[in-house]
Parts: C-alpha cells; structure tokens; sequence
C-alpha cells in the first residue's frame, strides 16, 4: 500500500479521535493521536481476524494497555466497520459503547477492559502463553500461526508491573508476542524525563527480548519492524516507536501543539481544536468522516482478509477431520463450559489442613481437567499447588506440553496473566499465593470482575494462625477486603466475585467444586493453613452450595445462632458442646460464602437464621466480616488488630479463639 495513503489513514484516526474528544468536552487526544500511525499499519496489513466472525479461536489479538488511549481504538475499530461515526460521537456517554476506557467486547473487536496502566500488556502475555498451551496441547495448527499484539505507554512501562510481564515473557520466548512501546516522552503531568532515565532497551535485551528502536510514525519503519518480529522464532519483541504526543495539532494561534502534556487529558479546544482539524486535512465543522481513500484502504485489506482467513481456516478444518473427538473437546473449551469432573475421586483426609484439602482437589484437577492451567507465585510447595504440578511440569522455553506457570515472586503479575490466559479464551486458569498478599493482586481480581472471568484465585495461610511468621504474614482486613467484592454486582447482576472459605476438608471438596462450575465471574478460595476439625459425622456438605447452612442444632426453636467461616467453625461446634451442657439450645452455621448465601430465596435463609434469635459470630478477621450475618443485636468475636509472633495454639488462647471463650461470650448473651 501506497505510504500516502497510510498517512492519510492514521490522519484519519487522528482526526476522529481528536473530534471525539472534542465534542465529549474530556477525555485524551494526545497519545491517540500519538499512536495513530502503528495501529494502522497493524490493522491494515497485519492483524489477522475474520470480520464475519470476531469470536474465531485462532485470531490475532491485540490488546491495549494504556485505556486512556481509547479514542485511538475506537477511531481504528471504525475504520474496520466495528463502530459508527454515530457511536464515535457519543465518547464518554451515558448508554454508549464508547466509553472512556475501552470495555472488553469481542463483537466490537475490543479484547480486554483496559485503564490501570501496566495490566493490559500482562493480559497479552498470559493470553500468548495461551496460544502456546493450546497449540502444543491441541495440535490445532490455528494456535500455532497466532500472533498476540500488546500496546504499551511510558506510564505502562514505569509500572512495577511491566518487569513481571517483560521477566516472564523473555524467560519463557514468548516468540508470539509482539509489543510496541509508544515512546512519547511525555505522561500526564510531566516530561518522563522528570522522573526517569533508565535504558528501556538495554532493560528488555536482558529479559532476553528482541527489541528495535523506530521512528514510531515511519510507515517502512514500522512494516520493517512487524516483518521482522514476525520472523523471530525465539523471543518476544518490543518495538520501541519514538512517537509525538499529540502529533499535528495546532494551538490556537497555529504554532505547534506537539510535545505538550496539555494534550495528555483534555480536549484541544476552541481554535486549537479547529487549527489542528484543518491541519490534519479535515472539516472542523464535519469531522466525523472517513475518508474515501481510506475507505478503500480498508475494504482491500477485508478482501485480503478473506483469503487469509480462508487459508488458516481451512488447514483447521483439515486437523478437525483428522482429530474429531479433540475437536469437539476444543469448541467445547471456548464455550466456557463448566468440565465435567469426577468428584468422587477426591478422597480428603480428616482433620486436614484445608489447603492441603485444596492440594487434593487439585491434583484430580490435573488429571481430569485437560485444559487447566496452574499458577504459583513461588509458593506451590506451601499453597499446596504443587500437587497440580505433580501431576504435569511447568513452562519452559520452547515446551508448553505441561500445565504450570511459575510466576516468581510477582503476585500481581501471575494474577494479570491468568487473566490473559481467560481472555484468550479455551483455558481455566488458577493461581495462587498467601493469603495477606492478596493485597498486591487486588487490582487484578477487580479487573477480572469487571470483565467477568472465570479465573479462580487460592489463597491460603488465611488468618492469625500463620502464628510464628508474624504480623506481616497475618491476614486480618483482608478477607473483609475481598467479601466486599461478593456484595458488589456486576453488570449483569451477579455478585462481581464468587468467595468462599470453607470449614474444613470436606467443605473444601464442595467449594472447589462451586468454583469449577462458577463460569461467570472470578472465584476466590481461602484456605487454612493449620488442620481443623471435620465437622460433626453426618453434616450434608451438598448444602455449601448455598453459601450457608445449618451445621448442627436443626432445632426449630434454637436460643442462640452461633456463625462462623472457615475454621472458626469447628471451634463454634465444640463451644456449643460445653453451651450445650447448660441446658442451651445451640445451633451452628457455617457460611462459607455470604454471598451466595444472600442470594437463596427469603425463606431459606430464615431457616438457617430465625429472626429473633439470639446470635454469635466467631471471625479471625475483622468483626465486621459478619456483621451482615449476625446483625447489630448480636455480637461478634473477631481480631481488631494486627496479628502477633507465636505458635498458633498460642493465639489462639491469646486472642480468644477457644471453645472456652465461645461458652464465656455467648453466656454473657443471656
């Protein structure tokens, strides 16, 4: 294609995004129209998909990480016939598919919800492991001709995340991921030299990258780039594209607007907007137009499209029929399907630790569930992970026949690249670390919540009773943290995050077994890391599958409601033994999952909490954990501090958590 018309294309989407911005008075022009010349090379001559059908397994994908470029994407996907001059319009409105920042939308050709800086390039890692997994693990030669594109920022870069993603990426020769780093020299509120003046080029060579330095609005430069990317057989490559932030705009009195942070986050304005419109070869007061040669441009590289598709298609089609049953099993993978397992084959042992309880799941996991891929940040041993990996190996360069990723110490990373790998689709990711470093993967899990991903998250060593290891490993606030996300709904009205923590090694089996069949939002498992009691013989754990049930003490008048999570339940079922002795009448609930529980009908879960019962809660979080449980009448025994240095046995006595103490609290309630 003619240089002059790619030019006049990314001018195009310069105009477009410049205009949206405009006419929404917020939003950011500068690094849209900064980027405009790459991501229409790449979509123009590159990027392969199939424009009758955006869910086809094998396609191209390009994710964005800096999402306050969105006017730069929407600008592209409408050259492309995914949005209307109309939708470009209404950036930032209400009821819009143009939002501020793009949401994942494959249909619009939008692979991942982007906006904190730093994720949407670990996305694109995670999901090129993906591609390698199937590939080697299918046969399906689509997997093996996909090529995943990331598209980074200097913000991006300067997030710690971007070492996790750019060590994991180079260890492991992701040769199928190609990213191109705007080099814009400018960010929000300063030059980046302000606040740095690394080598980002010698810093991604020694990850073991293969990186290039271009002039980011060269059209040969960057053909020359991706062709050379393309070919490399052993490494991911960064395209580093010296880029001008805001390039072609205009101040108001016509001298250059380029280089000016002023671009960053707000609109051009009144005659600098005009200026640079007019500069760019378009109608200050018709912008919303797509030029005819551009228009041309685009139904050419559809046509080519077509006959690529075609080509890879077909070579799919011809491994289908060779493979019919893997096939099938494929399709199936990518329909997000719950797998079947059979559960029967977990055999627990009493009185376990539940992460160990966690390991035995796991293990059947790995065995039955071929398309499962498992995560640790460099804990298996402890989070019990390591009985996944026993029953497969872990990535290395060049060999994607198992089924672990070993993270490294980068919780936030591990976290972004199982979602990557649900973004790509056709895996069930897992991942795993203590519990009091959930703190670091936050950010991930409410990012796989807005996107509504099935990945499950294990966090073990749950509370106080890290005992020895201290404060610092002692989670207190965290699982108040995460249970907020279970009372937070998604956009489709389910609660944003499934969590559970169960009670003992049984409850264990049942909330793996939730998990597995949860295909529509991220579920959190929290496991102890002390063995705690089997409860009581005869306990109905079907029951766990709505979120809280009656232990023990089915009476249909009990005096007093004691309710606990994970293993203060057990401590509760001897405490209303010795209450028991007093003539009480005691029933014990277990609730592994508010809220599920808050979703069984009205009546359901009055029998398990009567009104007008007296009731007790047991936490070694904050008391506030059930304080939806047990109500304001009640009372609650938590931990209201951090945790101390000891044998957890020792806390336990210290801090209250005793069946003694139970006895004590709640005959204090009469």
């Amino acid at each position: 294609m003619k240089k002059e018309t790619l030019n006049l294309a990314a001018d195009n989407i310069r105009i477009l995004a410049a205009s949206m911005v405009e006419k929404a008075k917020s939003g950011h022009p500068g690094g849209a129209m900064g980027g405009a010349d790459f991501i229409n090379v790449l979509y123009s001559e590159y990027l392969v998909f199939d424009p009758a059908d955006p869910t086809w397994n094998a396609r191209d994908r390009f994710f964005l990480d800096p999402g306050h470029m969105a006017p730069m994407l929407y600008a592209q996907l409408a050259l492309i016939g995914k949005f209307s001059m109309d939708e470009l319009k209404q950036l930032r409105q209400w009821g819009s598919p143009t939002t501020g920042h793009p949401e994942f939308d494959i249909a619009r050709g939008i692979e991942n919800t982007s906006g904190p800086l730093g994720q949407g390039h670990a996305f694109a890692v995670g999901a090129a492991i993906a591609a390698k997994f199937l590939a080697t693990r299918t046969g399906n030669p689509g997997f093996a001709k996909e090529t995943i594109y990331a598209y980074i920022s200097d913000g991006g870069i300067q997030e710690e995340i971007s070492q996790g993603a750019g060590r994991i990426a180079g260890h492991l020769g992701l040769d199928n991921l190609i990213m191109f780093y705007d080099s814009n020299d400018i960010q929000l509120s300063t030059a980046t030299s302000e606040v740095t003046n690394e080598d980002t080029a010698m810093k991604y060579r020694s990850w073991g990258w293969n990186v290039m330095e271009i002039n980011g609005h060269d059209v040969d430069e960057i053909r020359t780039a991706l062709d050379a990317a393309k070919a490399e057989t052993e490494r991911p490559t960064l395209i580093i594209g010296k880029c001008i932030m805001g390039k072609g705009a205009r101040k108001a009195d016509n001298t250059s607007y380029e280089c000016n942070c002023k671009t960053h986050g707000a609109p051009l304005g009144g005659d600098a907007y005009r200026n640079t419109i007019v500069n760019l070869g378009g109608n200050p007061d018709d912008p919303f137009v797509v030029f005819d040669e551009v228009k041309e441009l685009y139904a050419e590289r559809a046509k080519a499209l077509e006959g690529i598709v075609a080509e890879r298609r077909g070579v799919e089609s011809e491994w289908a029929k060779a493979n019919p049953e893997k096939a099938a099993e494929v399709a199936e993978w990518f329909e997000n399907k719950a797998p079947e397992i059979d559960w029967s084959k977990v055999q627990q042992k009493e009185n376990d630790a539940t992460r160990n309880a966690s390991g035995a799941v796991l293990a059947e996991l790995a065995k039955q569930v071929p398309n499962m891929v498992c995560s640790s940040a460099d804990l298996s041993e402890s989070d019990k992970t390591i009985s996944f990996l026993k029953q497969t190996h872990a990535f290395t360069k060049g060999d994607f026949s198992g089924a672990f990723l070993q993270a490294g110490v980068a919780e936030l990373t591990m976290a972004c690249c199982c979602i990557g790998m649900a973004l790509h689709g056709g895996v069930i990711a897992a991942c795993a670390t203590f519990f009091v470093f959930s703190d670091y993967m936050k950010p991930a899990v409410r990012m796989a919540a807005l996107m509504e991903l099935p990945v499950k998250f294990i966090w073990t060593h749950d509370a106080f009773r890290v005992g020895e290891d201290g404060p610092t490993h002692e989670p207190v606030e965290q699982e108040a943290q995460i249970r907020l996300m279970e009372k937070l709904r998604n956009h489709h009205g389910r609660n944003s995050v499934l969590v559970l923590r169960p009670a003992d090694a049984e409850e264990t089996t049942q909330a793996w077994k939730l998990a597995m069949e949860n295909v529509y939002t991220p579920t959190a498992l929290i496991l102890s890391r002390q063995n705690i009691n089997n409860l009581p013989a005869g306990n109905d754990y079907s029951q766990v599958a709505k979120g809280g049930y009656i232990v023990e003490g089915s009476d249909a008048n009990p005096d007093v409601v004691l309710v606990a999570t994970g293993s203060e339940v057990a401590t509760l079922v001897e405490g209303a033994n010795l209450l028991r002795n007093d003539g009480l009448k005691v029933r014990v609930v277990s609730v592994p999952s508010e809220g599920l529980f808050r979703t069984q009908p009205a009546e359901y879960q009055e029998t398990v909490l009567p009104k007008g019962v007296k009731r007790f809660g047991l936490t070694a979080g904050l008391p506030v954990n059930l304080l939806g449980l047990v109500g304001t009448d009640g009372k609650i025994w938590g931990l209201e501090s951090f945790g101390f240095s000891a044998p957890y046995k020792v806390l336990d006595e210290k801090l209250g958590f005793t069946p003694d103490n139970v006895y004590t609290q709640v005959k204090t309630m009469f």
